[in-house]
C-alpha cells in the first residue's frame, strides 16, 4: 500500500547550518563595528577596529572550513518548486557570498599589511592570537605601500558594498519563499521549521 505523506524534507546538516547562522552573525556584528568605529578618531577608535580584524580573520578561516565542508558534503537539491531563473540566481548568490566571506577578510587583511602602523599595532586575535602580517606588503616602499593600501582598500570597501546588497537580497529571498511561495526553502536551513508548503 503507497504511502501519500509528502516525501521528509532534505535539510542542510547541523555542521553546514552552525557554519551559515554563526558566519551570518559575525558579518553582519563586524559591519556594525565598522560603521562604529568609522565614527570616532584618535585613540578610542583602536581597540573596535582591532576587534574587526579579529572577527574577520574569524569569518576568513569558518568561510574555508564552510567551503571545505560544502565540497565533501554536498548540499540538499533545492525543492521543485525553485526552477529556471530562480535555480541561476540561487547559484550566482551562493557564489558571490563566497566571494564576500573570503575576499572581505582577505582583502582587510592585504589593507592593513600594507600600512606601517601594522607594526604599530599588530593583528592579535581577540588580544589572545598574534596573527601575522602578509609578509611581502610589510616591507614595501613608502610609495607603493601607499599605493597597494589604497588598492586594498577600494577592494574591501566595494567588498563591503557587496555583502550589503547580497545580505538583503538574501533575507528578502528567503521572506518571500516562507510567505509568497510557502515552499521549503528556508526550512531547509532552520531545523525548528517546517516546511511551507501546505
Amino acid at each position: 500500500m503507497k504511502s501519500n505523506a509528502p516525501p521528509a524534507l532534505e535539510r542542510y546538516n547541523a555542521v553546514a547550518m552552525s557554519l551559515h547562522w554563526l558566519i551570518a552573525a559575525l558579518l553582519i556584528a563586524n559591519i556594525g563595528i565598522a560603521w562604529y568605529f568609522n565614527t570616532l578618531t584618535g585613540l578610542p577608535k583602536i581597540a573596535p577596529t582591532q576587534l574587526h580584524k579579529s572577527i574577520g580573520i574569524t569569518v576568513l578561516l569558518l568561510s574555508l572550513l564552510r567551503l571545505g565542508w560544502r565540497l565533501v558534503n554536498p548540499p540538499p537539491p533545492l525543492p521543485v518548486s525553485v526552477q529556471g531563473w530562480e535555480r541561476w540566481a540561487a547559484r550566482a548568490t551562493y557564489a558571490l557570498f563566497y566571494l564576500v566571506m573570503i575576499g572581505l577578510p582577505l582583502s582587510g587583511w592585504a589593507m592593513v599589511s600594507a600600512s606601517k602602523f601594522i607594526h604599530i599595532y599588530p593583528i592579535t586575535l581577540f588580544g589572545i592570537v598574534q596573527w601575522p602580517a602578509i609578509g611581502p606588503l610589510t616591507t614595501l616602499a613608502d610609495p607603493r605601500m601607499h599605493q597597494a593600501h589604497k588598492l586594498f582598500e577600494l577592494t574591501h570597501g566595494l567588498l563591503g558594498k557587496l555583502a550589503y546588497a547580497l545580505i538583503v537580497l538574501h533575507v528578502l529571498a528567503a521572506l518571500r519563499h516562507q510567505f509568497i511561495k510557502r515552499d521549503e526553502v528556508l526550512a531547509r536551513m532552520l531545523p525548528f521549521l517546517r516546511g511551507g508548503a501546505a
